[in-house]
């Protein structure tokens, strides 16, 4: 299946790592990486866990945010 979940990669000086949020599964969901490339390997292989345990414990998937419901671009 192919979903569309927002993956958020933010540099953190105090945490010396990019910082990975993952919103759609709420505010304390979170991973890291030393590089963008690990900290992005970290989020995919997180939001499979997360959909894998949702899907087998029966428990609705949260709605993707979508540019045109997240943000509003100005043309």
């Amino acid at each position: 299946m192919n979903y569309h979940y927002t993956i958020i990669i933010q540099w953190s000086d105090e945490d010396e790592c990019f910082v990975v949020s993952l919103p759609e599964w709420g505010e304390f969901c979170h991973t890291h990486g030393e590089t963008y490339e690990e900290a992005l390997k970290n989020a995919q292989e997180v939001l499979e866990m997360l959909i894998e345990s949702s899907l087998a414990d029966g428990e609705t998937l949260p709605e993707p945010k979508t540019l045109g419901k997240s943000l509003k671009v100005a043309l």
